[in-house]
């Protein structure tokens, strides 16, 4: 997730907790488990290497936990996807930190290298999965789905595989503003002074960094060209519109995040949470900065659980683990594949907030450049 996963509600409590000697090396134990067999998990590129997916469950049952890191229960269903799959296979999963960011995911994978609390997957924004291959984190690993996912969507090893994805919109409190934006242009009326929020600071946050990119379609820009979107954003502060809080659950309900610009599947998702709470949770995608991105899965290279880290690709890229994505309103990246073989619950597709035409995508040098020129110029824009 490039995300701070701050939308938890300051949750950052352990879902399931596995005692882990801290800065203690990979046990005895797990190196036995990963070779088990004559098979050597951590080296393994899929199923077919463990014998197929029941000799896979069987290696990643006797490692016997996992470890999962910045993947709030709030976020494209997460909470529902962990204990789905503790359930299914009696994998215990340690959910460290969920409102971290990706810049945190990838710094945990190198501080903790040989450590039994390092992360075994992650979840990242895109950027920082293409440069997290590129400086040799992640393991290769193709899932029995991996020919169904569309090109583009995924390193060709496999490296990493974009899972699921929405669009970036603006959620807004219907009960505190009188007109809810539908636009980019809309947020620097004098009404929205001191109320439009994202979740997270651009230059770590995968959902940020797309409001930024998207501001930048609205304004001129381009793939090629996110300055628009920079220069937009010192416009929103310079008028007082610009909220610095990172939006979470908690903020929403306190009335302190009024609109924010984040993901349409957490904006979505939020909506039935407030409700409950007596708050009107609008969300609309930006008529004038249409903007879709997805986030990837990625093996840690060391990972201390090797086979389990498999074994949650495979589930999370399978029909059932797709379908709770879009559960929570993350639209999956097999969408069109299952859409067409008839696995998708339609029920759920029918909920995805409406969208016209279908989505470009930036290519990897297009995000590289584009996040250069954001870590050079947003703070200099926001506080200068």
């Amino acid at each position: 997730m490039f995300t701070p996963r701050a939308r938890a509600a300051g949750v950052v409590a352990v879902l399931t907790v596995v005692t882990a000697a801290c800065g203690a090396a990979p046990s005895t134990q797990q190196t036995t488990q990963a070779s088990q067999g004559g098979v050597n998990a951590a080296t393994a590129t899929s199923a077919a290497d463990f014998g197929g997916l029941d000799k896979l469950v069987e290696a990643a049952k006797k490692e016997g936990d996992l470890h999962v890191i910045a993947l709030p229960p709030d976020w494209a269903n997460y909470g529902e996807i962990i204990e789905k799959f503790q359930a299914k296979y009696g994998i215990k999963i340690e959910s460290e930190t969920p409102d971290a960011a990706s810049a945190d995911e990838i710094n945990a994978v190198k501080t903790r290298k040989g450590q039994d609390r390092a992360p075994d997957v992650l979840d990242l924004g895109q950027s920082f999965a293409i440069s997290g291959a590129a400086e040799g984190l992640f393991a290769p690993y193709k899932v029995q789905t991996f020919d169904k996912i569309p090109e583009g969507q995924k390193e060709p090893t496999g490296l990493w595989v974009n899972d699921y994805g929405g669009y970036v919109s603006i959620g807004c409190d219907a009960k505190q503003i009188k007109t809810c934006p539908t636009s980019f242009a809309d947020l620097l009326k004098p009404e929205y002074k001191g109320k439009v929020a994202m979740n997270g600071n651009p230059t770590k946050a995968g959902s940020a960094f797309a409001g930024v990119y998207a501001a930048a379609i609205a304004n001129g820009g381009s793939f090629d060209d996110i300055q628009p979107g920079i220069d937009f954003f010192k416009k929103l502060k310079d008028a007082g519109n610009y909220n610095p809080v990172e939006t979470t659950p908690a903020t929403i309900e306190k009335g302190e995040t009024q609109i924010s610009i984040d993901w349409d599947y957490n904006n979505a998702a939020y909506a039935p949470q407030m409700a409950a709470k007596g708050i009107d949770w609008k969300v609309n995608v930006p008529s004038d900065g249409t903007y879709f991105q997805m986030y990837a899965q990625a093996i840690n290279k060391d990972a201390p659980h090797p086979a389990a880290a498999r074994l949650w690709q495979e589930y999370l890229y399978s029909a059932e683990g797709q379908n709770l994505y879009l559960k929570g309103f993350a639209r999956p990246v097999l969408l069109p594949a299952m859409t067409a073989d008839g696995t998708v619950d339609k029920a759920l597709a029918a909920k995805l907030p409406a969208v016209e035409g279908e989505p470009e995508f930036p290519t990897t040098e297009q995000v590289d450049a584009a996040k250069a020129k954001l870590a050079a110029g947003w703070d200099a824009a926001i506080s200068g």
